[in-house]
């Protein structure tokens, strides 16, 4: 029995991944699910396992970069209404992994509900922020949480409580293959204020990442109390350029991809920059991108 047998309403072969990327770029996935339901969703992933399919999770594609002859096994996506749910109660903010960061962001400020502004201008979707604990200098997405739903690869959904899970910088313990929602714990302020707080830092933000036209993301973590950006402005490398691949003006730890790059552009670029801060600097820089 082939993988997509009776799930085909849910389940494309071959769907290219690039228009799903902020790099737009890469090959397709060899099955590309999209369920309606959190049943549809258990079905595909106790599918997956029993035809021994790796599965991948893409969120809103702003820190994956595609290769060229694309992905294997499964890539889920939870597109669908009901993974994107946002609800607040009290000082209590639950949302649906699929749901935009920003919308989360942007709800919680409405409501007088101060934490999550400090997020504001982080891209991608709450599951993956709550994944690779998303912040600014200001915080981060797992000091608020207070807990997280997650299905395993058995399709099994779990309820982590605050106690159990573990954030620091750029990780978490969230490591089940599917995180489904989380609670925010978030505490009460005036909504104007927290408003204008919220649109300073914006504006900041914009004024130092590349134009949002432009096909990029964000390559390094930050060596502790460094400045990837700063480590490869000094090294020499802003404008450096592989193929169809350049490191951005505007803010060094950003690529930014021309309509003739690949993925491979990147990933030389990616190296030659690595070897670069490591030789003059010293320092060796970790990817924050993933490379599938």
């Amino acid at each position: 029995m082939a993988f997509d047998t009776g799930i085909e309403k849910c389940v494309r072969r071959q769907v290219p991944l690039a228009p799903y990327t902020w790099f737009r770029l890469g090959g397709p996935a060899e099955y590309f699910a999209e369920p309606a339901t959190q049943d549809e969703l258990q079905t595909i992933v106790r599918r997956a396992k029993s035809e021994g399919l790796g599965v991948r999770m893409l969120g809103g594609g702003s820190n994956v970069l595609v290769g060229e002859a694309g992905v294997k096994g499964v890539v889920i996506h939870l597109s669908a209404p009901v993974f994107s749910e946002i609800a607040v109660d009290g000082k209590s903010l639950v949302a649906g992994a699929g749901a935009k960061l920003g919308h989360a962001v942007d709800k919680a400020v409405a409501a007088g509900l101060a934490g999550l502004e400090s997020l504001v201008g982080i891209p991608g979707t709450v599951g993956g922020a709550l994944r690779g604990n998303a912040g600014s200098r200001s915080g981060d997405i797992g000091q608020w949480t207070a807990q997280a739903v997650v299905m395993n690869n058995d399709g099994e959904i779990i309820a982590r409580r605050r106690e159990e899970l573990v954030f620091s910088y750029r990780e978490s313990s969230l490591d089940e293959l599917v995180i489904l929602s989380a609670k925010f714990e978030l505490e009460q302020d005036d909504p104007a204020d927290l408003t204008k707080r919220m649109q300073q830092q914006w504006i900041v933000k914009k004024a130092k990442t590349p134009l949002g036209h432009q096909a990029t993301g964000v390559i390094f973590r930050n060596p502790r109390g460094m400045s990837a950006g700063d480590l490869i402005e000094n090294a020499g490398l802003k404008g450096a350029r592989v193929g169809g691949a350049e490191v951005s003006d505007r803010h060094a730890n950003f690529i930014v991809a021309d309509e003739k790059a690949t993925s491979q552009d990147i990933i030389r670029l990616i190296e030659h920059i690595r070897g670069r801060v490591q030789e003059r600097l010293g320092v060796e820089l970790e990817t924050e991108l993933k490379i599938w």
